[in-house]
This record gives structure tokens, C-alpha cells and sequence, in this order.
């Protein structure tokens, strides 16, 4: 995220398109709260993402300035009451990057964020925390088929968040070839390397390591609440 505010450096363009990759939905979800159609809702979030790059906000966004995630939800606020002509132009031919928005697949998963009736505030934090709860599931996912063991991350995940479909040890061991004892070793090293891989994501996000803890309460009291 800081890479992606240093225009000029190497690492900045790869940053930058990460970024927006990763954080797009909860905007979406926060400005189509805000009483948008899907389309409108669309432009919307392309005109601030667009925003963000064409004025380099993201150099606020550093270490001395707190939570990302409340830069962004900020910023996104002083947006939509200040800016939406800028977004309705991007419809009529801008030359700035386009974020690749699946909309359909955003609007589905927000139809079904609705069913917790939440405020757009809420629902932004909510979707923030499944964001990168997602990151975290695709970066130990890479780690593990890099080490060829792919299959084993995809039968003991369902572990980590105690999904019943996940079964037993025992079922998981027959199915892995393994004894009970080595599921469950297994199973607790992944939750270790899950931990640590969760605090490396939010700690991209917070001014001091300090915040780290705050910040994961925070967000899992989100979800917790829905």
C-alpha cells in the first residue's frame, strides 16, 4: 500500500493494481449502500479509485497517518459528497485506469450482505474484514501448492474456521492418507501459519505494530456481530 503512493518507484504500478484489486468490494458494497443502483454504484467506485491515482492521495496513507481502512472509508465519504461528477465523466470516455469490476459478481454478493441490514459504515468494515480474511486463505493456499502439498490445504482448511462440512481428524486422515495424529499437527501448524499470515495483512493497514491486535479484535467483532 505505501508502494502504491510512491509513483516513480519500481514496485509502484504492481502495488497499486493489488490494491485496488483487493479493496474494490468494500467500497462497492459501501457506496452501493449508500442508495446507488449497480451501475451508478459501479462508476462510483471507478471515479474514486481513480481519484486516489490521479491525485496520489495514496501518499497519505502512510505509518503516521492510521488505519487504512478508515483512510479509505473517509476518503470514500468526502467522494460521493463531493465528487460524483468526476465519476459520471469516466462513463463518457476517461483516459485513467479502469479497475476490472465483476458486477454482476458484486451485486450477487451484496444482495446477500443484505440480509444482516447494516449501515453502510458497518457493512464496508464487515466486508473490509472478509477481504482480507480472503487474502490471507489465497496467500497460505499459494504457499502450500508451492510446496506441492495444495491438496492438503484444501482438505484442512475448512478447520480453520470450524466448518462443519470440514468433518472429523479421522475422516480427513483417511482421505489424506495420514494417521489422526498427523491431521491434527497438521491442523495446528496451519493455524499458526494462518495466524501470523492474518497479522502480516493487517499490519499492512495500521500506522504501528501496536494497532495490530486492536485492529483484528476490531474486524472480528464485525463479523461477530453480523
Amino acid at each position: 500500500m505505501l508502494a502504491a503512493g510512491r509513483r516513480g518507484s519500481p514496485d509502484a504500478e504492481e502495488a497499486l493494481a493489488r490494491l485496488c484489486s483487493l479493496y474494490w468490494y468494500p467500497v462497492f458494497a459501501f457506496v452501493r449502500r449508500q442508495g446507488h443502483c449497480s451501475d451508478e454504484a459501479q462508476e462510483l467506485t471507478q471515479g474514486f479509485f481513480t481519484r486516489l491515482i490521479d491525485k496520489n492521495d495514496l501518499e497519505d496513507a502512510d505509518r503516521n497517518r492510521g488505519r487504512f481502512r478508515t483512510f479509505l472509508l473517509a476518503g470514500c465519504r468526502h467522494f460521493l459528497s463531493n465528487e460524483l461528477d468526476r465519476a459520471r465523466r469516466l462513463k463518457r470516455g476517461g483516459d485513467s485506469v479502469r479497475i476490472p469490476i465483476d458486477v454482476a459478481h458484486a451485486e450477487g454478493r451484496y444482495q446477500r450482505a443484505l440480509a444482516h441490514g447494516e449501515t453502510p459504515e458497518r457493512l464496508f468494515d464487515r466486508q473490509w474484514c472478509l477481504t482480507l480474511l480472503d487474502r490471507v486463505l489465497d496467500a497460505l493456499r499459494e504457499e502450500y501448492a508451492a510446496a506441492g502439498r495444495e491438496g492438503v490445504f484444501a482438505r484442512l482448511s475448512g478447520f480453520l474456521t470450524f466448518d462443519e462440512s470440514a468433518g472429523t481428524y479421522a475422516e480427513a486422515a483417511r482421505e489424506l492418507g495420514m494417521t489422526q495424529a498427523a491431521v491434527k499437527v497438521a491442523v495446528y501448524r496451519l493455524r499458526g501459519r494462518y495466524r501470523d499470515a492474518l497479522r502480516r495483512c493487517v499490519a499492512d493497514t495500521v500506522a504501528t505494530d501496536a494497532e495490530v491486535e486492536d485492529e483484528i479484535r476490531y474486524l472480528l467483532k464485525t463479523l461477530e456481530r453480523s
